[in-house]
Formats: structure tokens, C-alpha cells, sequence
């Protein structure tokens, strides 16, 4: 399905959470059920640009601990951390800091496209969150996930959404008694319901997936 996100609002404090947690408590009684259970969710924002985006790459089909561990080893072993400090460093540095090769050229292939101008993270800021979208996922190695993810907690877009998330689809599935988890095209058409929230939707899935395995956090890296 062709997304049709837009320019909106930005999430930017605690303020804008609770503004739309009380609307989407008042349009889907899921979202009031998940309000019930877990409580405000978090904010969750991080910087924008290399380094927000860098973080989610690593984040990619790991653990909430796992991805930290290998983003700490990182971050020491690479000071600055931006494009050109890590164009400087070995594979073999990089790997022995716990990225795996295919993260690794996904690091090269963005610091390619930063460096022939082919991409450019000051460019994002004045683009609709579709063409964000577009953008990110012209670069090798970022998906639809990734570029969902920065538009969520990166550029703070109060209706981005990460369909294919599992944790998300998984927590849908138990808060609304489906009998399956949902697949990413299916669940881009049950999120339709929590328009223009959605990225504050997805805070309250988060939170109750937690919530249910013990207080376990599944919110992104």
C-alpha cells in the first residue's frame, strides 16, 4: 500500500503525547484499553541526522540490549561518530565493535551518499514525511522499518507509522483479540483508524507489548 503520510504536526514533549493519547482514548477503545493497562508512554525522541539514523541501523533485528552494548563499542571506538570518522575505520574494526556486514555496507553506502551528494540529512527537514520516506530508502540497506523508525522518534511525525514492526503487529494482536498477527499491509489498513496519532499509537503498542512480558521494553533502540 502507498503510504500517505504528510506534513503534520511534530512530537516534541510529553505535552504532545498526552494530546493524543486522550484523542485516540476517545476514538478507539483499544487505545483507551492499552491507556488503562501502561499509563502514558514514553516520549522516546532522539537527534535527527547521522546519528539518530546510525542508532536505528545498528537497532535492526536485535535486542533492546544487544543494540545498545554494540552502539556503546561504537561510540567509544569512534569519536567523533559521523560519516567521516567512520569512512576512516577498517570493516574489521567495525565488525570487532559487533556490527554485522550487511549493517556494515549500509554504514558505507549512506556515507556514499552523503559524500556524492546524493543524500542529505539538512534536505530531509524540508521535505513532506512521504518524500522522507522515499529518500531514506533510496540508500542500500535502509528499508521501509528504518526509515519508518526516524520519522517516529527522529523527526518526531505524530502520524508515522512502522507497519512492519513485529513487536507492533504482535501487540495489536493480543490488545484487539486478533487471531494472527497482522502482516505489515494489513496492519498499515487497521492503523488507518488512529489517524493523525499514529506515531503516538505506536508509543501505547509498544508500551502494553512490554507491559505483557513482564515490563520487558520493546520500544526501539
Amino acid at each position: 500500500m502507498a503510504k500517505r503520510l504528510t506534513r503534520q504536526r511534530i512530537i516534541r514533549n510529553k505535552s504532545d503525547i498526552a494530546e493524543g493519547m486522550t484523542a485516540l482514548s476517545r476514538q478507539c477503545e483499544y487505545m483507551a484499553r492499552a491507556f488503562d493497562v501502561t499509563g502514558m508512554p514514553p516520549l522516546r525522541r532522539g537527534r535527527a541526522g547521522f546519528v539518530g539514523l546510525g542508532r536505528i541501523i545498528v537497532a535492526q533485528q536485535l535486542s533492546v540490549a544487544s543494540a545498545q552494548s554494540i552502539w556503546k563499542r561504537l561510540e567509544e571506538a569512534l569519536s567523533p561518530f559521523n560519516a567521516g570518522t567512520l569512512a576512516s575505520v577498517s570493516d574489521e574494526i567495525l565488525q570487532d565493535c559487533g556490527l554485522s556486514r550487511p549493517k556494515i555496507r549500509t554504514f558505507r553506502a549512506l556515507g556514499q551518499a552523503l559524500d556524492d551528494g546524493a543524500f542529505s540529512f539538512a534536505a530531509l527537514g524540508r521535505l513532506e514525511a512521504g518524500e522522507v520516506h522515499d529518500r531514506l530508502t533510496t540508500v542500500k540497506g535502509i528499508g521501509p522499518w528504518t526509515a519508518d523508525i526516524y520519522l517516529m522518534f527522529c523527526l518526531g511525525q505524530a502520524d508515522a507509522f512502522a507497519p512492519g514492526d513485529l513487536a507492533l503487529q504482535k501487540a495489536a494482536a493480543e490488545l484487539m483479540g486478533l487471531a494472527e498477527r497482522p502482516g505489515a499491509e494489513a496492519f498499515e489498513e487497521i492503523a488507518e483508524r488512529w489517524r493523525p496519532w499514529r506515531g503516538v499509537a505506536a508509543r501505547a503498542l509498544w508500551a502494553y507489548y512490554a507491559h505483557q512480558r513482564s515490563g520487558r521494553s520493546a520500544l526501539p533502540t
